[in-house]
C-alpha cells in the first residue's frame, strides 16, 4: 500500500510562500491576505478609489468585478456588453453590493470616451481582447484583461507595445501566478528537490461523448447585438452553441482547449523555466469522436479539435501538451473532479502542479515520503482573483510590473498559439522567439495574424 502523502507544515510553507519575483503579495499558510488592507482598517487615511469599468459582463467578468468591489478601491463608473441581459444582471449586482449605479454601454469605445475610466477590466471573448486592451491603454486606463491575451500572435505583440508606450499597467488573468500552492510549488522546483527536470507534461483530460449534434442557426435574441459581438472576427450566423459561453471551441473566436486551458499550464512552465520560448513545435489531433465540423448556413457544430497533442522542444527540456474531450476516466484524474495540471519529471522524482488538488511530489526513492501542499482557493469557481487584483493595484501605485504582466502573458499565450499553428499546418515549425517569426516558413508566418473584418483594423506592433 502506498504511503499517505505528507503535508508540508506551516513553517515550511511560510518560507516557500515568499514571493519569488518581487511581486509584492504576501501569502500566509492558513489564510490568504493581500498587501491591501480593507478600507475599514485604514483609519482616517483617505484611500484612492479608481474609476473602474467592466467590458464583458458575463460569468467570469463578474467574478473579477466582484473581487474589485470587495477590495473597496473601485468606483464602478461603467458597464459594457453587447448582450443587454448581461448588462441588466451586472447592474443589479453592482447596485446591490456597493450602491453605485454605473452607466451602461453597448460599444466599449463610447464607454472609454465618456467615462474616462482609470481601470478597465476586459472579460470578453478572446477575439476582442487586443483592440479593447490597446484602446483602453491609449485612453489612459490601466487594464486587467483575461487570458489568453490574443487570438493571433502578432496581436499580442501589439498589445505589449501599446501598454509600454502608454506606460500603463496591464495585468492578465493568469491568477495561478499568485495562488499560494503554485508559489510554494515553484519554490520547491527551483530548490532542486525534484532534481534536474528533463521533461514536462501538461494536460487537460475531460470526458464527453460524440458525435456532436449540430444546432440550428436562429435569429439573435433582441437584447444581443450580434454584429458587434463578432466585431473584427468573421461573422457566423448566430447559434446558441457560440453564445453564451460556447465560443471557446469555435476557431473564429478562440483557439480551443489549448488556447483556453493551455495558457494556464504553459504559463506555469515558463514561470518555472528561465527559457522564454521553444525552438521547435509540432502538433497532431482532430475530431474523430465529435465528427467533422458543420457550418452549412442552417446549422453549426464546434470546429476545434476534440483531442490534441503538442510537442515543444526547448534548449534544456521537452514539453508535451495533451487534451481530450472524450473518454474521461478515474484512472487519469488527479482527483475525482479534475484531470488537469502539469507533471515535471526530474531526476529525484515527479512533481505534479495541480489546481483543486494543490501540488504533490512523488520521490523516486520509495523510502522517502510523498509530499503534498493543499490548494487555497476562493469561491465561486475556485480562483485567486482577490490576490491577483491586489497585486494589480499595488503595481499601479508603485509603478512596477504586475506578476502577470502583458509581456509575460504574451509569451505564455504565444506558446499555446504556436501549438495551434502547428496543428493547422499539419507539420512542425521552428520558432525564432527574438524576432517572433517562424524560421524559413512564409506560410506559417502568414498565419501569425489574420485579416480583420471591415471596418476594424488589425493592430500593428
Amino acid at each position: 500500500m502506498p504511503e499517505k502523502p505528507v503535508s508540508v507544515n506551516r513553517r515550511t510553507f511560510l518560507k516557500a510562500s515568499a514571493h519569488l519575483s518581487g511581486g509584492g503579495v504576501v501569502l500566509g499558510a492558513l489564510a490568504i491576505r493581500s498587501t491591501f488592507p480593507a478600507p475599514a482598517v485604514l483609519g482616517a487615511e483617505k484611500v484612492k478609489r479608481y474609476r473602474t469599468a467592466l467590458i464583458g459582463c458575463g460569468w467570469w467578468g463578474m467574478n473579477i468585478l466582484n473581487e474589485a468591489m470587495a477590495a473597496g478601491r473601485s468606483e464602478v463608473v461603467g458597464l459594457c456588453d453587447v448582450d443587454g441581459r448581461h448588462l441588466k444582471a451586472a447592474l443589479n449586482t453592482v447596485e446591490q453590493k456597493i450602491g453605485q449605479t454605473p452607466k451602461l454601454y453597448k460599444d466599449y469605445r463610447e464607454l472609454l470616451d465618456k467615462e474616462k475610466p482609470e481601470i478597465v477590466i476586459i472579460a470578453t471573448p478572446d477575439h476582442w481582447h487586443p483592440l479593447m486592451t490597446i484602446d483602453a491603454c491609449r485612453a489612459g486606463a490601466h487594464v486587467y484583461v483575461e487570458k489568453p491575451i490574443s487570438h493571433t500572435i502578432r496581436e499580442g505583440r501589439a498589445m505589449v507595445k501599446a501598454a509600454r508606450e502608454a506606460n500603463r499597467v496591464v495585468q492578465v488573468g493568469t491568477h495561478r501566478r499568485i495562488s499560494p500552492h503554485n508559489i510554494s510549488g515553484m519554490e520547491f522546483l527551483r530548490s532542486g528537490k525534484a532534481g534536474k527536470i528533463g521533461m514536462i507534461r501538461a494536460f487537460v483530460l475531460y470526458g464527453g461523448s460524440g458525435p456532436e449534434q449540430p444546432q440550428p442557426n436562429e435569429e439573435p435574441p433582441p437584447e444581443l447585438d450580434w454584429e458587434l459581438w463578432c466585431g473584427p472576427a468573421p461573422k457566423r450566423p448566430f447559434n446558441r452553441k457560440i453564445h453564451p459561453r460556447g465560443f471557446r471551441n469555435f476557431l473564429d473566436y478562440a483557439n480551443g482547449t489549448l488556447g483556453d486551458w493551455g495558457i494556464h499550464w504553459m504559463d506555469q512552465i515558463l514561470w518555472w523555466s528561465e527559457e522564454q520560448w521553444p525552438k521547435q513545435v509540432a502538433s497532431v489531433g482532430g475530431r474523430p469522436i465529435l465528427g467533422p465540423p458543420v457550418n452549412d448556413g442552417k446549422q453549426q457544430t464546434t470546429d476545434a479539435p476534440d483531442h490534441q497533442i503538442a510537442i515543444y522542444q526547448f534548449d534544456n527540456f521537452s514539453v508535451t501538451w495533451e487534451h481530450r474531450r472524450f473518454g474521461g476516466n478515474n484512472a487519469e484524474k488527479t482527483r475525482p473532479d479534475q484531470p488537469v495540471g502539469v507533471y515535471f519529471y526530474g531526476t529525484e522524482g515527479t512533481f505534479h502542479m495541480g489546481w483543486l488538488d494543490g501540488w504533490t511530489f512523488y520521490p523516486a526513492d520509495p523510502k522517502k515520503p510523498v509530499l503534498h501542499q493543499d490548494a487555497q482557493l476562493h469561491l465561486p469557481d475556485h480562483q485567486n482573483i482577490r490576490e491577483h487584483w491586489a497585486d494589480f493595484l499595488q503595481a499601479i501605485e508603485t509603478g512596477r510590473r504586475p506578476v502577470s504582466d502583458i509581456e509575460v502573458s504574451h509569451r505564455s499565450t504565444t506558446l499555446s498559439l504556436l501549438g495551434m499553428l502547428a496543428w493547422r499546418l499539419g507539420r512542425s515549425i521552428r520558432w525564432d522567439g527574438e524576432k517572433e517569426i517562424c524560421i524559413g516558413d512564409e506560410e506559417a508566418n502568414r498565419l501569425l495574424e489574420r485579416p480583420y473584418r471591415a471596418p476594424w483594423q488589425y493592430p500593428k506592433a
